[in-house]
């Protein structure tokens, strides 16, 4: 089969097209064919080394298609034919995968192959921060940053069925409708403004009560100016690279604020947590209550160009790969 390998940490380019044998389904495995895969900052950490694993590898972790061949053991609740997703198992930039029967995920009727490898790792991650990290209830404000990325468009529409007031941050005009659209209830442009400021005029100087902090190393220090005493800092990406260490004074000094560094993974270890997670998911995207926006398709073998444009931060919605 045709799979993407990297043999060292550097930029897209050392992404490459390679043919590799076909992994066989061993003990409570199935084989899929992959249909569609997705492409997520984890990723681009995983190419760069500042998420380090043994090299060569294949990136990627999350991604849909059909299930061609089952492994011993396998359990009777998925078959051969199963229309299946997952996120969290590696080597998904390939045209086969071997996955746990543990950690698929049925994609129900209603919602298309595309649309799975598209909300798996965003949708569960928007699910998981706004329903439990912090959870959310009517009336609470909050800032969420890149409101119009992958998870950002997933959150604001979770977030305002919840009747929580969003704060959204964007970079364009383009983005800050997008974010409107999906439920955030004011947009700062953060090229042009100040955007802890901002928060303190929209709140009346009182801040939000979470902050959910994708970009990190930029951000973090105005994210935390913007909470209100006892508020919460939730940092869940690095797209500008990593928080730096801090001083635990410093939450102290403003306000005993709480500060967390979650990861999904976390969020879904047992299988009865991945189950209500992926099913709330997707059961809102077959009813049309959550909308998927796909932002761009690549074939396989342009994963470095899916990359190149991820990082650009240019994206609104989803980037997926197909074999």
């Amino acid at each position: 089969m045709r799979a993407i390998r990297f043999e060292t940490f550097g930029g897209p380019e050392v992404l490459r097209i390679a043919d590799v044998p076909d992994p066989v389904a061993g003990e409570n495995e199935a084989l899929v064919k992959i249909e569609a895969i997705g492409v997520n900052f984890v990723d681009v950490y995983q190419r760069t080394g500042l998420y380090r694993n043994p090299l060569p590898m294949t990136p990627g972790g999350e991604a849909a298609g059909t299930v061609i061949a089952l492994g011993s053991g396998a359990a009777a609740t998925i078959k051969v034919g199963d229309r299946v997703t997952w996120q969290g198992v590696p080597e998904a930039y390939a045209e086969l995968a071997k996955v746990p029967i543990d950690r698929i995920v049925k994609i129900p009727d209603g919602v298309s192959t595309d649309q799975a490898a598209a909300v798996m790792l965003q949708g569960m991650t928007a699910h998981y921060l706004a329903t439990w990290t912090y959870p959310l209830k009517a009336g609470d404000t909050c800032l969420i940053h890149a409101a119009a990325g992958g998870v950002g468009l997933l959150f604001c529409q979770i977030a305002s069925r919840i009747g929580a007031h969003v704060i959204g941050t964007a970079s364009t005009l383009g983005k800050a409708a997008l974010a409107k659209a999906a439920g955030a209830s004011e947009i700062i442009d953060y090229t042009k403004q100040d955007f802890a400021a901002e928060v303190r005029r929209i709140t009346n100087g009182k801040g939000v009560k979470v902050v959910y902090d994708s970009v990190g190393k930029t951000t973090w220090e105005k994210s935390i100016d913007c909470l209100e005493p006892l508020g919460m800092a939730v940092f869940f990406g690095n797209s500008s690279g990593p928080v730096p260490p801090v001083d635990p004074l410093i939450l102290m000094r403003k306000g005993s604020l709480f500060m967390t560094r979650p990861t999904l993974n976390n969020y879904v270890a047992t299988r009865e947590a991945l189950l209500m997670r992926a099913t709330a998911v997707l059961s809102a995207v077959a009813s049309g209550d959550l909308k998927v926006r796909i932002e761009r398709t690549f074939p396989l073998a342009k994963a470095g160009d899916a990359h190149a444009l991820l990082e650009s931060r240019k994206t609104s919605g989803k980037v997926l790969l197909k074999p």
